[in-house]
């Protein structure tokens, strides 16, 4: 028998005999009971990343553990495949962005089966195929019908050069993130997804998802934003400023006489704060804003710097505040002898409450900010007992307190006042109590080619009609160049040009596709059931579903989480599952980090670059220790360290350095012990044999086995690898035994999760029947894990002089008999009787001298 373990025949020997066995293929009709394990799908960039080797071993250790423990487990792969990044290869490489997609799918595919994991590969499923995206469109077109889907006028950030819709996050400094073109605000027809009707279903639902981080649902709930406050109007001053350029559409109320505007709508959650109001503003694209610079040209300039800025609430968060003063003033509704100035400021969003604000700056950072900026009044309203007068410096006071310098709210808690304010606006007719939500409905309008098409078709006659469910999928067209801005699918010549389904007229075709969160928010659902003529049969994927265990990271804790959520509970309404929360548990792991470095000339350096580079005398700076990313080059490529040292290893190490929901630093000393272990866990399984028993390594043996099923149980891998660590020490100190042989067994199906070709070898090597994948799960005995001794500290007038083991329970009589007849502690009494002593049992005796 080989005397090193040969990782590399090892690996192509097993991996094909799980393929040609099916070993982990899940079987629907199994009467064992179902577990779904899952992680979030990659996009196909070409290569695996440390990341991902990193997400999918947690994810294969818990699937082998489940199906060993008698469950039968669907653990399945598939590709989130659409998408930016496909488009824009083709523009920079001159491919199509199908070709370069498929290719990087067969490269990463290739690199995941040579890691071992058990997916189920009769499942995989790319989002970019049609037999994927046809199904899709026919959900959309459910949900249509069901009222559920919606087309509106939106505000977006429009990209001039590329043509395109960019979301907040592309948008930096103002401008687009690949043209660098300033970024305009426009309104254009969007596809909307009805997420706002499932508010308080998806912030009620958080309270029943008992196995997700707290993190997570907290999050989710402040994104869904439920906020309970008063809606109240504004009285505005007549101003021939706006004269006649108002509507009643647009929520700002005209007099029947057509004089000037008279108010504005404004939400609030701080009602009780209204007599600490010292301005009222509106947003960018409030109506009353487009009114007054119609007739105020720098009003006008100073609103297209807004909508010239960032849109993300980050953006709008940090940049400086402020605002145009539009000349107009506001009534105060609670003392009509107040009047406050109104301002169009950039921190207000017209997608939030009403577009419109009061500012109490001593208690709201913002407002404090602004009204700094333009020497407005900061009247405190709430203050803590005795501090009524104190004033406000740089910083908001948003601590407890009672109402203050309020008038008939003082001596009130802010939850008081807040009622009370409520109460009277309600009773005099200007205002009344709501909720409102942070949570827009989902705009899924996409202009680019490498998307789900949108199964719309545009009739000058009939208007927007679904296509027909016989005619899906509408399938991209695979002749679309890139050779100018904007989406392919609209400059194509003919694939846009159609017969209206309802008059047989011509037609357009919608040439706008899906945002991709929409191909993840029910991959899972088709990973459970992908007949040929449906999205999924419902039948069968409720016997998998909810997933049990999904992993990923923690990036994708609102938008993705959320979507999918929404989208598993509207499916849920239209009838087409039974299950409304697709994710039971969830764990997000997290990043694979390494060190970074930099060259004398400061560019920065790959971890590989840096030897040849310090040989050759130039200065090497090493960094901190970041994320992997591309930029910074301190990306470690999984490829080379499997090629030197094995699969096993490189899981070894990913499970075993750190916590797995903390990042994880790698190292080249972490994969060397890695491998250490591999060979020290190889030579153990050649070692076997002898007679007799071990009391002692068979309890410790099952004390490991109830330890680490607990650990794996709930995820805590690195402690599992502590104490697999532990009872491999023990192994090799242990002499021959039958008693040792069967430790040695149980080691490696407790091994065989994390180090599945290493296990399967050993398990050949020991004599085992069959494969250890389809072994069972080892079982403690509880009779060996009771504890039948205990470690107990002897003190001398409570100094440590010696540590014993008794028997656990001993009587104190026993336990005082055996202390003094120790030679440590007869040498120190000097044959002298002690003066007392002091049994706690189980843990010490004291002996005073």
């Amino acid at each position: 028998m080989q005397t090193r373990f040969d990782f590399k025949a090892a690996e192509a020997r097993w991996q094909a005999a799980w393929a040609d066995g099916g070993t982990f293929r899940a079987d629907d009709a199994s009467p064992r009971p179902k577990t779904f394990i899952l992680e979030m799908f990659p996009y196909p960039s070409g290569r695996i990343h440390m990341g991902h080797v990193r997400n999918y071993t947690m994810g294969d250790v818990v699937a082998r553990v489940r199906r060993m423990q008698g469950m039968e487990v669907l653990h399945p792969m598939g590709w989130d495949a659409f998408g930016m990044p496909a488009e824009n290869a083709a523009i920079e490489r001159g491919v199509h962005p199908g070709d370069w997609t498929r290719a990087n799918i067969a490269a990463m595919k290739a690199q995941l089966k040579g890691l071992g994991f058990a997916f189920d590969w009769s499942r995989e499923l790319a989002t970019c195929e049609p037999d994927y995206y046809g199904h899709e469109q026919a959900l959309f077109l459910d949900l249509l019908a069901a009222g559920l889907v919606t087309r509106k006028l939106s505000a977006v950030n429009w990209d001039p050069v590329d043509m395109t819709v960019l979301a907040n996050e592309q948008v930096v400094d103002g401008k687009g993130w690949r043209s660098g073109a300033t970024v305009e605000r426009r309104q254009l027809s969007q596809w909307f997804l009805k997420i706002t009707d499932f508010a308080d279903e998806l912030l009620d639902g958080l309270g029943t998802l008992e196995h997700w981080p707290d993190k997570v649902r907290l999050m989710q709930e402040n994104w869904i934003g439920k906020s309970q406050g008063l809606r109240f109007t504004f009285q505005l001053e007549a101003s021939p400023a706006v004269d006649g350029g108002l509507s009643a559409e647009s929520g700002i109320v005209l007099h029947d006489d057509a004089t000037p505007p008279s108010s504005f709508d404004v939400f609030t959650t701080r009602p009780d704060t209204l007599f600490g109001a010292s301005f009222a503003a509106v947003a960018a694209d409030h109506p009353l804003a487009a009114a007054c610079a119609a007739s105020d040209p720098a009003l006008a300039e100073f609103i297209a710097e807004c909508r010239a800025g960032g849109t993300a609430t980050a953006d709008i968060e940090g940049a400086e505040k402020r605002g145009h003063d539009t000349g107009l003033s506001v009534i105060h509704p609670l003392d009509p002898t107040i009047r406050l100035p109104v301002f169009v400021a950039n921190f207000v969003l017209m997608d939030y409450g009403t577009g419109a604000i009061f500012g109490c700056p001593a208690h709201d950072q913002r407002d404090l900010d602004f009204a700094r900026k333009y020497a407005l009044p900061v009247p405190r309203v709430v203050a803590p007992e005795g501090e009524a007068d104190a004033p406000i410096h740089d910083e908001a006071y948003t601590g407890p307190g009672t109402l203050v310098h309020s008038f008939w709210l003082d001596g009130m808690s802010v939850d008081e006042g807040k009622r009370a304010v409520i109460a009277r606006a309600e009773a005099e007719g200007w205002g009344k109590g709501v909720t409102v939500w942070r949570l827009r409905d989902w705009g899924v309008s996409r202009q680019r080619y490498w998307g789900t098409p949108i199964p719309i078709i545009h009739c000058p006659s009939c208007g927007a009609v679904p296509v027909p469910k016989h005619q899906l999928p509408v399938v991209l067209p695979d002749d679309v160049t890139f050779d100018r801005p904007g989406n392919p699918l609209e400059h194509h010549p003919t694939w846009k040009h159609v017969r209206c389904p309802s008059c047989d007229e011509p037609a357009l075709r919608e040439t706008d596709t899906l945002d991709t969160f929409v191909n993840s928010s029910w991959y899972f659902l088709r990973f459970a059931s992908a007949p040929g003529d449906a999205p999924f049969d419902a039948k069968v994927a409720d016997q998998w579903l909810p997933v049990a265990q999904y992993i990923g990271g923690v990036e994708h804790a609102i938008l993705h989480l959320l979507y999918a959520r929404f989208w598993t509970r509207a499916l849920h309404r239209i009838g087409r599952t039974a299950t409304t929360e697709p994710f039971a548990g969830l764990f997000t792991q997290g990043m694979v980090t390494h060190e970074t470095y930099r060259g004398a000339d400061g560019r920065w350096l790959s971890p590989e670059e840096v030897p040849a580079i310090i040989a050759s005398g130039e200065a090497v700076t090493t960094g901190r220790v970041e994320k992997m990313s591309k930029s910074k080059k301190n990306v470690v490529d999984p490829a080379s360290w499997i090629e030197r040292y094995g699969a096993d290893a490189v899981r070894w190490v990913m499970l075993s350095d750190s916590p797995p929901e903390r990042d994880l630093a790698w190292s080249e000393s972490g994969i060397e012990g890695a491998w250490r272990f591999v060979q020290r866990v190889w030579k153990l399984a050649q070692s076997t044999g002898g007679e007799g028993s071990d009391d002692a390594l068979t309890r410790l043996t099952h004390r490991t086995v109830a330890a680490v099923t607990a650990d794996l149980d709930k995820l805590q891998f690195n402690k599992a690898v502590a104490r697999l660590y532990e009872l491999a020490n023990a192994l090799e100190r242990a002499a021959p035994s039958a008693a040792r042989t069967e430790a040695v067994r149980i080691f490696i199906l407790l091994l065989s999760p994390m180090v599945p070709h290493l296990a399967e070898e050993a398990w050949a090597a020991t004599g085992g029947a069959g494969l250890i994948a389809d072994a069972p799960w080892p079982v403690a005995d509880p009779a060996l894990l009771v504890e039948d001794s205990v470690t107990i500290a002897v003190q001398v007038n409570g100094k440590l002089k010696d540590t014993i083991q008794i028997a656990k329970g001993l009587d104190r009589d026993a336990v005082e008999a055996i202390v003094l007849d120790l030679d440590k502690i007869r040498r120190v009494l000097n044959g002298a009787p002690p003066r007392k002593v002091i049994v706690v049992p189980d843990r010490l005796v004291n002996l005073v001298a």
